[in-house]
């Protein structure tokens, strides 16, 4: 599915020398190494602030509770995403309300948040939490309507979509607060768990900040319970060094996206979906959109066989997500219940992720395609 180590061997040496200044300023902690990362991300991102913090999930949690949800508030998601997106609504202290996805792009509907909102169940929703599913951004047009319409603040879950645009707008650009991860296997990745939160907001940013150091704006007094999740010296160093190529690794992605659609016409193996029938439906850039590709995610109506068929002949793919979020054990307390959500719950067990990284060659690509067409015919 991935393979670190080529994009780690051309820059070792740099980030070798960034660690090792690091060594040398024994800045741990946040420090000058994090402070410099966060101007040059704020800046890649077009955004006056940038809060690093130890990790995505995290993000989620500082930029939701930075814009000032609690307790007694709710905040509208998918079902489809990672678990963090609705387990740090809940460390807020705020009430998951949850709306169905869009077959196509895998992204929160509008039209099934509109549903959502109009129901006496999210009478004290006070933000949505869109999610940039697989690095392309959610229907920004449609939120921002929404969030105008109904007075909703609009915090972007980005931790798949480092570089992804809307209508030429940077994803962490968009709402009133981002959130993204740079765990190992994101596009922009550091060497463990870490993440920051983006935004335009002044009184926002100055509270993440606040919370992300147990509630601290002046050493040792504590204006609020917050919490430890500062950005260490070494991710910032390493991931200010992947920000100059993050653009360039981006672009590779595009192209392997790209590629894997000829190759998958070519080879005749594509329905028109949005669902799949006797073929694959593949992944859709969509108007408005710059799709990063953080994954490629191809419908299979067999899909489960297909996997055991890659995996046999030693092809990685990954399911991002078998059980959608209202099926979780964790989450029974919410409400839902198995067919509330049928697009989210169909898509479960139809995606699946193919291997897409920038050093992905052209033949394994290849190999990819003719096993999926062995699969089929």
């Amino acid at each position: 599915m991935l393979d670190l180590k080529r994009q780690y061997a051309p820059l070792h040496r740099e980030l070798l020398a960034a660690l090792e200044h690091v060594l040398q300023t024994q800045q741990f902690i946040l420090g000058e190494q994090v402070a410099s990362f966060e101007r040059a991300a704020a800046a890649q991102l077009d955004v006056k602030h940038a809060i690093g913090c130890s990790s995505g999930t995290d993000a989620l949690w500082l930029a939701l509770a930075a814009a000032q949800i609690g307790p007694g508030d709710a905040v509208l998601t998918t079902p489809f995403s990672f678990f963090a997106s609705v387990s740090a609504i809940l460390r807020a202290g705020a009430q998951p309300i949850l709306a169905d996805i869009d077959p196509l792009t895998f992204n929160l509907d509008p039209n099934a948040v509109r549903c959502a909102l109009d129901t006496p169940a999210a009478a004290n929703t006070k933000a949505i939490l869109p999610v940039h599913l697989y690095g392309q951004c959610a229907d920004w047009n449609a939120f921002s309507k929404i969030g105008a319409d109904y007075g909703l603040k609009l915090v972007e879950d980005a931790a798949q979509a480092w570089g992804a645009q809307w209508n030429g707008k940077s994803a962490g650009s968009l709402g009133d607060a981002a959130a993204f991860s740079f765990y190992p296997t994101k596009n922009l990745s550091a060497a463990e768990d870490a993440g920051t939160v983006s935004t335009k907001d002044d009184k926002i940013a100055k509270r993440a900040r606040m919370l992300r150091q147990h509630g601290m704006r002046r050493r040792y007094h504590h204006d609020e319970v917050g919490w430890n999740t500062r950005l260490d010296g070494f991710q910032g160093a390493i991931l200010e060094i992947k920000l100059k190529y993050i653009a360039g690794w981006n672009d590779a992605r595009r192209a392997i996206a790209q590629r894997y659609g000829v190759l998958f016409r070519k080879a005749g193996l594509t329905d028109s979906g949005p669902y799949p029938s006797k073929g694959i439906v593949l992944p859709q850039e969509v108007q408005g959109a710059h799709h990063v590709w953080h994954q490629y995610v191809i419908r299979s109506a067999r899909r489960d066989a297909l996997r055991e068929l890659l995996a046999a002949r030693k092809i990685g793919s990954e399911i991002y997500y078998p059980v959608p979020l209202h099926m979780q054990e964790a989450l029974e307390s919410l409400g839902y219940a198995e067919g509330d959500f049928p697009e989210s719950e169909r898509a479960a067990r139809e995606v699946l992720a193919l291997p897409i990284f920038p050093e992905l060659h052209e033949d394994e690509q290849q190999t990819v395609v003719d096993a999926i067409a062995d699969f089929l015919s």
